[in-house]
This record gives structure tokens, C-alpha cells and sequence, in this order.
């Protein structure tokens, strides 16, 4: 059986760790470390290579960690056939082209 002075030394220990923990000032975090705690929370849900690679893609890139969660879920699939059109048609829009022209520019965009 512990002796009670044991036990409140002990406890007066904790505390004052406690307290002294409790008025250190917080630092404010390095962009890293920011943009670590950012793709880290992206990535919830993901576990072993696929959250070692988008860590990996996440902290590399630019963009925001969602942007590069959706780049990263795209990149795996191809656009389909309809999806290609949409794209197309409203860029073939965009650039106000007609005619011939038109349709050698949505041929060449559905190609490739």
C-alpha cells in the first residue's frame, strides 16, 4: 500500500506540470507543418499505399488538399465518351467556331 504522502507528492507533481503545460504559449505552426495537418485530414478514411501516395502528392503540391484528393480519384478513370462531348462542345462554344471548323475541332478534341 502507498503511503499518503506519497501519493499527494505525486499528485502536486502532476499538477504543477500540468499548470506549467498549460501557460506555455502555443507556437504558431510552419506553413509544413500546416500543410501536413491539412492533407493529413484530407485523408481520413485511407489507409496504407493510397495514404502514402496522397500524403506524398498532397505535400509536393500546390493545390489544396481536396483538389488533389479529386485529382488523385480522377486520375484513375477515364472520361467517358459523354463526358469527353460535354467537355468538347462547350470549349468548341467558347471559342465561338462554326461549320468545318467546328467539327474538325470536336474531332480532333473527341481523339484525344
Amino acid at each position: 500500500m502507498k503511503s499518503p504522502i506519497l501519493v499527494l507528492a505525486a499528485l502536486a507533481a502532476a499538477s504543477a506540470l500540468a499548470a506549467g503545460a498549460a501557460d506555455a504559449p502555443k507556437k504558431p505552426l510552419t506553413p509544413q507543418q500546416q500543410r501536413m495537418g491539412d492533407c493529413s485530414h484530407e485523408s481520413k478514411g485511407m489507409k496504407g499505399d493510397e495514404h502514402k501516395k496522397f500524403m506524398s502528392e498532397c505535400l509536393k503540391s500546390k493545390d489544396s488538399p481536396a483538389e488533389v484528393k479529386a485529382a488523385m480519384a480522377g486520375a484513375g478513370a477515364k472520361p467517358s465518351q459523354q463526358d469527353k462531348m460535354k467537355t468538347c462542345n462547350a470549349e468548341a462554344g467558347g471559342k465561338k467556331l462554326k461549320g468545318e471548323e467546328r467539327k474538325k475541332f470536336m474531332s480532333d478534341c473527341l481523339k484525344g
